[in-house]
């Protein structure tokens, strides 16, 4: 008997989802950009909200054209629901706070993006919440630090901004060991490169805004994972807390996941490029690129990944100083926080994204002040590499003053 064909990735960005609208054969899916939905009757209305009948009630608890975005994310992830955000933040806050209660125990990986530190040591704590760092690169750091209470294990692989790797196999075994649920955030990667729940993770988040958006025109937040999940996020912490993704918003990234393929592998090819002629030049002390055959991370980016993606950070000689001025002299890379947009995006962490994190914990991470993070973006991976040279003379000159 003939086996049905899977059909690849590439064209499940395209098709997965959505299918040409039945009532005009518009190929794009439409925006309902409606707050509310008419009932044929009380009955019907009434069937809705007690959740015996399907149907759209109002957008802040679904509506058709984001309905469309999380079939096609859940498709992707290999995941069976996902529900779709205001902003990646807001996706992270609310599954931390649908999986955990008071007097509960999280462990979350380190580095991390530093909205994600500062609420859970910060707001998850105030109430009755306790976090703790752990390097998930060294697992057996991670089962001493667990304890009777701990019910979540939060990373991201690659980790913010230090490009620092994680098993998720072997976390995730050794976390369903002790009843310990796994969210990854997959927000470097997408789901075109790297699959967590095919590795053993529970749950994966995204921050949409970045690659999976595409092109630096929206903020949204996407979570992936079990059924009965998925449905208790939407149902609580995603009703109530409202905050929920537009219509257009998600059509926006409808648009960008139709591209996803293509886009990520250019992202991957001019990374690589960038990421050896830094590994080359004489201010640049060390690289941070799993695609490089010098990082350690080398070898488990090939098992878990299908591709090395568009991030990087390296360390400069002349720490903060040097930081400043190879930013200040840039002139085709951007100077702006976020990543995975087209153009090529530069920041400093230690004084932008992760200002927020004490000086202590960014030192324990592995973020100095000589930290750079170039998303690196579609233009002619020549151009970025001229444009970091004559950036880097002017390091260069400012030294030898």
């Amino acid at each position: 008997m003939e086996q049905t064909r899977q059909p690849g990735l590439a064209t499940r960005c395209v098709h997965a989802g959505q299918r040409p609208d039945p009532l005009t054969g518009a190929i794009s899916p439409p925006i309902y950009q409606t707050s509310t939905f008419a009932f044929a009757s009380l009955e019907q209305g009434a069937a809705r909200f007690a959740g015996e009948e399907p149907g759209y009630i109002y957008t802040r608890l679904g509506n058709p054209t984001v309905a469309a975005l999380e079939a096609k994310i859940a498709d992707l992830e290999g995941g069976e629901a996902a529900v779709a955000f205001g902003s990646g933040m807001a996706a992270i806050a609310a599954v931390v706070t649908a999986l955990v209660r008071a007097g509960d125990h999280v462990l979350f990986g380190n580095p991390i993006y530093g909205c994600t530190y500062d609420f859970l040591m910060d707001v998850m704590a105030r109430f009755g919440v306790e976090a703790t760092p752990v390097d998930p690169a060294r697992p057996g750091q991670v089962e001493r630090a667990i304890r009777p209470n701990t019910r979540l294990l939060l990373f991201e692989t690659p980790a913010n901004p230090t490009l620092r790797l994680a098993d998720i196999r072997a976390l995730s075994d050794l976390a369903h060991r002790h009843q310990i649920t796994v969210v990854v955030d997959n927000t470097f990667m997408s789901p075109y490169l790297q699959r967590p729940l095919e590795h053993g993770a529970d749950m994966v988040v995204h921050s949409a805004t970045k690659f999976i958006g595409g092109h630096g025109d929206v903020v949204a937040g996407l979570a992936v994972g079990p059924a009965e999940v998925m449905a208790r996020v939407r149902s609580t912490t995603l009703k109530n807390f409202g905050g929920i993704l537009s219509p257009f918003d998600a059509w926006l990234l409808l648009r960008g996941l139709k591209t996803l393929a293509i886009r990520m592998e250019r992202h991957s090819e001019n990374a690589l490029k960038v990421a050896r002629y830094l590994e080359q030049h004489p201010l640049v002390m060390r690289v941070y690129y799993p695609g490089l055959e010098s990082s350690p991370y080398h070898e488990l980016a090939r098992r878990q990944m299908d591709g090395f993606g568009g991030l990087l950070s390296f360390e400069l000689m002349g720490g903060m100083e040097a930081g400043r001025t190879l930013l200040n002299h840039v002139r085709l890379c951007t100077v702006a926080v976020s990543l995975g947009d087209t153009d090529t995006l530069i920041q400093h962490p230690a004084s932008m994204t992760h200002a927020v994190v004490p000086p202590e914990a960014r030192a324990a991470a592995g973020i100095s002040d000589g930290l750079v993070r170039l998303s690196v973006g579609l233009e002619d991976a020549d151009d970025i590499i001229a444009d970091l040279d004559q950036a880097l003379a002017a390091v260069g000159r400012a030294q030898k003053r």
